[in-house]
């Protein structure tokens, strides 16, 4: 009887494998939850892009605001620029977390495309992307009046993307009535 059971083994494999390929089937690709959510933003103390002052975290906190994660190597943060400086013009206070990149590079790329950001940390060695949990550029994360976590995005923030998530969340965060 034993030697008959050996048989059914190959098969047992293959149906375990089969389950596990079909749960993972399931699981959306682009959805990378954050142990963020709902913290506070991660404390730094880190150069501001543009040569002037230290930036910390409770510098950069006080109203309900986006983080994006940019750098001047990542070809979507190059398209989703233009949509940050539409929200910046409309009032959304935008701060840059200039990840990995080559400060002198970053600041000919602001001068070139515009500059939607109020101040630009300057993460130069990813220590503060890697207490965000940061896969790669860009990233926009949602920050509260409390400097809290509400939200992540990982990929480009465009009209649809506001449109449908960030921007209600946004308006719910500054309250009816305010906001873009």
């Amino acid at each position: 009887m034993a030697p008959r059971l050996k048989l059914f083994i190959p098969l047992a494999l293959f149906g375990v494998l089969a389950l596990l390929l079909a749960r993972g089937l399931q699981l959306d690709p682009k959805e990378l939850p954050s142990a963020l959510i709902d913290r506070p933003l991660p404390s730094f103390s880190l150069p501001a892009l543009d040569g002037g002052e230290t930036l910390t975290n409770a510098a950069v906190t006080g109203e309900v605001s986006l983080f994006n994660v940019w750098a001047t190597w990542c070809i979507t943060c190059r398209a989703e620029h233009a949509y940050l400086e539409k929200l910046a013009d409309a009032g959304v206070p935008i701060y840059g977390i200039n990840y990995k990149d080559d400060s002198a590079a970053a600041r000919r790329w602001l001068a070139e495309l515009g500059n939607p950001y109020r101040a630009n940390i300057v993460d130069a060695e990813g220590t503060l992307g890697l207490d965000l949990g940061v896969y790669g550029a860009p990233e926009t994360y949602l920050v509260d009046a409390d400097g809290v976590v509400r939200y992540r995005h990982v990929g480009e923030v465009n009209d649809r993307i506001w449109e449908n998530t960030l921007g209600p969340l946004f308006r719910e965060l500054r309250g009816a009535g305010s906001g873009s």
